[in-house]
């Protein structure tokens, strides 16, 4: 396995976006455009380390830090 350029592994943001999308999920009404939970996860899944990095949506202002202490 390579080197990740976060303390955080591959799993970890897949599992802290997921569980974001849960509760936002939880917060509006679903509409056919929507991922399923199982078709958010297989997009998840797909992505590298740098693009889950990026779909967390942090930056200087919300750390990730912050998103993986919100979302774990």
């Amino acid at each position: 396995m390579q080197t990740l350029p976060t303390d955080y592994s591959h799993q970890q943001l897949v599992d802290a976006l997921q569980a974001e999308y849960i509760q936002l999920m939880h917060d509006v009404e679903p509409t056919d455009d929507d991922f399923t939970l199982d078709e958010h996860l297989d997009y998840l899944n797909a992505l590298s380390h740098a693009e889950l990095v990026t779909e967390t949506g942090t930056d200087d202002t919300f750390t990730l830090s912050e998103f993986m202490y919100a979302y774990s």
